[in-house]
């Protein structure tokens, strides 16, 4: 969910002139009903909404700040708006402080999970030093927004850094760990990188418990191939690796894993 897309500009209102629980939320409901993706509801079913959140518990949670917020049925977006009060108005805060900037969110009913990153999200917002004074300096709505904005860090798009695989070949022959090697520096946007391992095997068997299950000499080599390759290219690699070490099924100094990526952004230096 995109904290910046959520906050609607017509659900700001700077120096409201609030002066009790019930003025703020019923303003809050009064602005959240100005968003088009609330225009289904009536003011009097976000205000009960808000009003039997807060009645649950405080959402002052301190510092002369509260977030309002409700989940209600037939809601299909965030909506998020932002309130002053620079004189400050008893909410019933944690800290007993009067609260003096609101953040208020109406939410699905449906997304309880994003509804939390969302809270969360805001709160961090808030909580950046300085951050709450500057919102409350705000003679407009339009700066107060602004200020409000420029302390969101919008989250990252997956969709743009999500083309790419990871794969991870471990190797115990030197030979193939060479020719696979070769295989994807072949690839131009592929980036390499190259560490040491070494198999469990070698650790377990100086335990005292395990010493007789080995007697053989174990491979000295062996090293891990840590590579990104584009999604296009990723059959194209697998085939290009069987086809230098044969069938993967086959054998047991290589082992293949491909993971696709979420979330793939920067290169490095090989």
């Amino acid at each position: 969910m995109n904290l910046i897309e959520a906050l609607r500009s017509e659900c700001v209102q700077a120096n409201a002139p609030c002066s009790s629980r019930d003025d703020l939320l019923k303003t809050a409901a009064q602005l959240a009903k100005k968003s088009p993706s609330l225009s289904h509801l009536d003011e009097a079913t976000i205000y009960q909404g808000l009003k039997d959140r807060e009645d649950l518990s405080t959402t002052g949670f301190g510092n002369g700040i509260a977030i309002p917020h409700c989940r209600l049925d037939g809601v299909e977006e965030f909506v998020v708006g932002v309130i002053s009060v620079p004189e400050g108005i008893d909410f019933s805060a944690m800290d007993g402080v009067p609260v003096k900037l609101f953040v208020f969110i109406v939410a699905p009913s449906s997304k309880s999970n994003v509804h939390i990153k969302v809270l969360s999200a805001i709160s961090q917002v808030l909580n950046v030093p300085g951050h709450v004074e500057e919102m409350l300096r705000a003679p407009t709505a339009e700066v107060l927004a602004e200020n409000f904005l420029r302390h969101v860090r919008d989250e990252a798009d997956p969709k743009q850094h999500d083309n790419k695989n990871l794969f991870r070949v471990q190797i115990q022959d030197e030979d193939l760990f060479h020719d696979v090697l070769k295989i994807f520096a072949s690839f131009t946007s592929t980036t390499v990188m190259v560490s040491e391992a070494e198999p469990a095997a070698n650790y377990i068997q100086k335990m005292p418990l395990f010493a007789s299950f080995w007697s053989d000499k174990h491979a000295e080599f062996c090293k891990v191939i840590l590579a990104t390759v584009d999604k296009k290219d990723t059959n194209e690699t697998i085939r290009r690796i069987e086809q230098e070490v044969g069938s993967l099924d086959d054998r047991n100094d290589v082992l293949l894993t491909v993971q696709e990526l979420f979330y793939c952004a920067g290169s490095l230096n090989v």
